[in-house]
């Protein structure tokens, strides 16, 4: 059937330009020198919020042909807005003004043949072409380095944000790539379905984005990825338009869907895709437990994992972890779980779930009082900080404290030793740094039979006015860390260019010369989010 109008996500709010999500929704000053005042070693004051007209933002130095200019912008908000993603680095050069290298235009193209028509002008004219979603990258995904190319355009595909098309028997839907979550779901929701794929970043970020990152969603097992949900792709390169065919499944050689999940834009810009999709659960149930043995917590979620139960979330947040989203004030571990269906009851499932992890040494805290709402004190704490968490990292950062998070992937036999070896070295690279201690937690966001995705969170203060250097060290530390246990360098954030050191280091030789004959094919002029996955 055929697709309705997007709905806007909000009728009056204004997003940050700077910072994560809605500019009304930052910690004020107040709320900033508190929460800096528990970071030894950070400003007494904290930074200004960045104005773009402090911004030295020099004029385009191209102008688009008169075919296209209605699709394109040049103001300084616009552009500014377009120069970089929301990881805590981009916040920090933001707050001290030192953005880089600004798009000269942003173009929003409405269709498909724009794309292509932008992409035509833009490698005539050796124009850099950054595809952008949301945003939201936090790992450098969105921005253009360097100075090979005489201008950069940012490709901005929020206008195309429409589901087009629902097969109600399938139960699947074609989308436009520029799709924002909520508006994805609203224009689902008539037809009692659910993409059920919900990054932290859901509000903020689109499909496209998703299917160019390879990006996680909220949910702990089962379809934890967006690959997971795709049947087909429409990709448009300089080259030409890839279009797959719509299939449940397929042995037919490698995929050509396979070849641009997770492209990030290096190889063609992602338009619209066919993805699957479920009905909408109406049977949930949560709990949570606590643990003070961490060993004996990471035993139970393996047993969990391994099990048939497939919980929709099974967090283990370590203690320190568990203390900043107030889930827990005693020291203890704290593992979050949630059931869902849309078939039928899941408290059988939850119990079953819960007596596992008992048997390794839980104690069981709230359970929900029914089978369709959360009151579980640890999990609503656990969910509210979650939410809450970018805006407070910003205002950590005014605070000139660094506090970032990166994550990894790793089997159940290499975990352990991991998060132990993560924990210590960052640890011990930061009080060296800087003379202060640093916070190092970890949780595990993402469980699987064979291992598991754990997902730390660094808080320490900062060398002033040097804050991405010192970060930039820090994960230096923490990518060797990785490597030497053998563990992903990113697990759901993307490569992005923050990531092409461990990313090089990951991936076998071979693969590198397929992936730059397939980059030399496709984009022959080198004009697609150049430095991303492959030179």
């Amino acid at each position: 059937m055929p697709g309705t109008t997007p709905q806007p996500t909000s009728a009056t709010r204004t997003r940050s330009w700077w910072g994560w999500g809605w500019a009304d929704a930052h910690p004020d000053d107040a709320e900033c020198a508190a929460m800096g005042a528990l970071i030894p070693g950070t400003l007494a004051h904290p930074l200004p919020v960045p104005r773009v007209r402090d911004l030295a933002v020099e004029r385009p130095a191209v102008e688009p042909p008169a075919s296209l200019a209605h699709l394109v912008a040049t103001g300084p908000e616009e552009r500014a807005a377009h120069a970089m993603g929301k990881a805590y680095r981009d916040v920090a050069r933001a707050l001290r003004g030192r953005l880089g290298r600004i798009p000269d235009l942003v173009a929003r193209p409405t269709d498909e043949r724009e794309v292509a028509d932008l992409l035509d002008w833009a490698g005539e004219r050796q124009v850099a072409v950054v595809p952008y979603g949301g945003g939201s990258s936090v790992s450098g995904g969105v921005e253009y380095r360097g100075d090979a190319h005489r201008a950069v355009l940012s490709l901005d595909l929020t206008a195309m944000g429409r589901v087009l098309e629902v097969d109600a028997v399938g139960r699947a839907a074609r989308i436009q790539a520029g799709t924002l979550g909520p508006s994805l779901e609203d224009q689902l929701r008539p037809h009692g379905l659910t993409l059920r794929h919900f990054p932290q970043s859901f509000e903020f970020s689109t499909l496209g984005g998703w299917l160019a990152t390879r990006a996680g969603g909220h949910y702990a097992t089962g379809r934890t990825h967006i690959d997971d949900f795709v049947q087909s792709l429409r990709v448009v390169t300089p080259a030409g338009t890839s279009a797959s065919w719509r299939l449940p499944a397929s042995g037919a050689g490698p995929s050509p869907d396979r070849l641009f999940l997770g492209s990030e834009g290096a190889l063609g810009v992602i338009t619209e895709a066919w993805v699957r999709l479920q009905e909408r659960p109406t049977h949930k149930a949560s709990a949570s437990l606590a643990f003070t043995d961490f060993r004996a917590a990471l035993e139970a979620v393996r047993a969990i994992a391994q099990s048939d139960l497939s919980p929709a979330n099974c967090r283990l947040l370590d203690a320190g972890e568990a203390a900043l989203s107030g889930a827990s004030h005693d020291g203890s571990a704290v593992l979050v779980l949630g059931f869902e269906s849309a078939d039928g009851p899941v408290t059988a499932r939850l119990g079953q779930a819960v007596d596992l992890a008992r048997s390794h040494g839980g104690r069981r805290g709230g359970v929900d009082g029914g089978d369709t709402a959360d009151t579980d004190a640890a999990v609503g704490a656990w969910r509210s900080a979650f939410l809450r968490m970018p805006y407070l990292r910003d205002g950590l950062a005014r605070m000139g404290a660094v506090a970032e998070t990166f994550e990894t992937a790793a089997t159940w036999d290499r975990i352990p030793g991991l998060i132990e070896a993560v924990r210590t070295e960052v640890g011990q690279a930061a009080l060296k740094a800087s003379g202060h201690p640093a916070t190092v937690n970890c949780r595990l966001t993402h469980v699987y039979p064979d291992g598991a995705a754990p997902y730390f969170t660094v808080l320490a203060a900062g060398r002033p006015g040097d804050e991405v250097a010192f970060w930039d060290d820090l994960k230096a530390v923490a990518s060797d860390v990785l490597h030497r246990h053998r563990a992903t360098i990113t697990h759901h954030h993307a490569v992005g260019r923050d990531h092409r050191p461990g990313y090089d280091r990951q991936r076998p030789d071979p693969f590198a010369l397929a992936l730059r004959a397939a980059k030399g094919a496709l984009d022959p002029r080198g004009i697609l989010n150049p430095g991303v996955l492959v030179d």
